[in-house]
């Protein structure tokens, strides 16, 4: 148990009342979870105020409240605390509550549109080939050493965070990597951690559903940088021209990457096919079993994480060449069919091209490359006709279908995206709303040699719509359809 005087270090307090030195036996931001003698903590989100719930956090039992305006009335027998901004409060309490468990390990935070769920996956491989217990956090699933804990969202709340870290901490991890969402940093998540290093992988058109404008994404992600201490460092992309604007103001040590610009970490490729990456690194080749110039970024960060955490090169590179490709991230299904098939979270208007880009780089030219692909319903809804006309320049037939359409009617998401369908193109797209349908038509399209392309929900095990989620998982209706096909 702490005293709410303890967990406070290092907020920004306006005013307190009542005794500081209270026991807390918990903290929660959602009143529902409150017992008798835990801390309420009020939080502004998005769809509901933490304050309109603090009379009910009272009569079940709360012994402080944190919040940042005061009720006109203030029961005698409860402390309460004024801060600046409760949503970075709770992250500095939830810091604190937990012994400040960051501090104990060597955190890796790692931001950007595309390819944070494949970085931090690979460095927990590599790292636990290395022999060091580590910690993963990534939209897919977290993980403490080789434990499988189920993830809600890219980057946890500020408590289950600070309590997955603590988890880590008595298990003996001594790293932890994770995915720094947009989102995650703007809700100030991640405030009260001590971060080591922070990378950039690159930033493009989403969530602007959220964020409004572009402009306020990236300085979303900025944030990251411009919160690092002088004893982290900072990597970044210097390819995507925002890297440089990452790091701006930052106190952290920098360092790069990159393939086209001059860099610390840089890498020619030599070979890509659909078994894997031969790069030049600085003179030492290597193989490794991962596809397309995206991945080549990815390894990169990769290699400049571990060379910063003071890593033995070699070790590194032989640790990452036999590194298991990510769940829905360029994932092959059943690839004795004959077909190749090839199911991708690509679900921003960048990711989707670069997935695309890979396969024609890959492919000898006489392959037919079928997509199906649709987006998320109560999201960013420009980059829907930019994904079309994505999907038409790099495909030969293109099935427009159903992603999460969530509260969307997904008639009408596909009718946005094939607005950005050029006259030229429309010949080779077609509308199938039902996805299963629209996987079993794309496999009877295509012949041996051919790739198909299932793109936007990737690892995902289940599709959203009017607030339910279905099991659907494109890998396992994929495989089925191929094994109807070659049965």
């Amino acid at each position: 148990m702490s005293t709410l005087k303890d967990i406070l270090y290092r907020v920004s307090l306006i005013s307190t009342k009542g005794d500081m030195n209270v026991d807390v036996r918990e903290i929660h931001f959602d009143s529902r979870q409150i017992s008798q003698g835990d801390l309420f903590i009020a939080v502004k989100g998005t769809q509901t105020d933490g304050h309109q719930f603090i009379d009910s956090a009272i009569k079940k039992g709360a012994a402080a409240i944190v919040c940042e305006i005061l009720p006109g009335q203030l029961p005698e027998n409860i402390v309460f605390v004024q801060v600046k901004n409760s949503a970075e409060a709770l992250g500095f309490i939830a810091s604190n509550f937990f012994d400040n468990p960051s501090e104990r390990l060597k955190v890796v935070a790692v931001t950007g549109t595309n390819g944070k769920t494949t970085t931090v996956t690979l460095l927990h491989q590599v790292f636990m080939e290395l022999g060091y217990q580590s910690g993963l956090l990534s939209t897919i699933h977290n993980k403490i050493n080789d434990e499988i804990i189920p993830a809600t969202h890219t980057t946890p709340d500020s408590i289950q965070l600070n309590r997955l870290l603590s988890q880590m901490v008595k298990k003996g991890c001594t790293h932890c990597f994770m995915e720094a969402s947009s989102h995650a940093i703007e809700q100030h998540r991640i405030a009260g951690l001590q971060i080591d290093v922070a990378v950039f992988t690159n930033i493009t058109h989403d969530h602007l559903d959220y964020h409004k404008t572009f402009e306020g994404y990236i300085k979303s992600k900025k944030k990251l940088f411009d919160d690092l201490s002088n004893k982290s460092s900072a990597l970044v992309n210097v390819d995507d021209k925002r890297g440089r604007v990452m790091i701006q103001n930052t106190k952290a040590a920098v360092f790069s990457y990159g393939i086209r610009n001059m860099a610390d970490f840089k890498a020619k490729i030599l070979t890509n096919s659909m078994e894997g990456l031969e790069l030049d690194l600085n003179g030492i080749l290597a193989w490794f079993p991962l596809v397309g110039m995206f991945n080549a970024y990815n390894i990169l960060a990769v290699i400049g994480v571990g060379t910063i955490l003071h890593e033995e090169p070699t070790a590194l590179l032989t640790a990452l060449s036999s590194a298991k490709r990510v769940q829905g991230r360029f994932e092959l299904i059943k690839p004795e069919s004959g077909i190749f098939a090839i199911v991708d979270y690509a679900h921003t208007p960048n990711a989707l091209e670069n997935v695309l880009s890979a396969i024609n780089e890959l492919r000898t030219g006489a392959e037919t490359v079928i997509t199906v692909v649709g987006c998320g319903g109560n999201r960013d809804r420009e980059k829907r006709p930019l994904m079309a006309d994505i999907a038409c320049r790099f495909s030969n037939k293109v099935i427009f279908t159903s992603d999460n359409p969530r509260d969307e009617d997904p008639e009408m998401i596909i009718s946005e995206m094939q607005r950005g369908v050029k006259p030229q193109d429309h010949k080779k797209t077609m509308a199938i709303t039902n996805r299963k349908e629209a996987i079993k038509v794309a496999c009877s399209m295509a012949s041996k040699k051919d790739i198909i392309l299932v793109a936007g929900k990737g690892h995902e095990t289940y599709q959203e719509i009017k607030g339910i989620k279905y099991d659907f998982d494109d890998r396992k209706v994929l495989s089925e359809m191929l094994d109807l096909m070659v049965n």
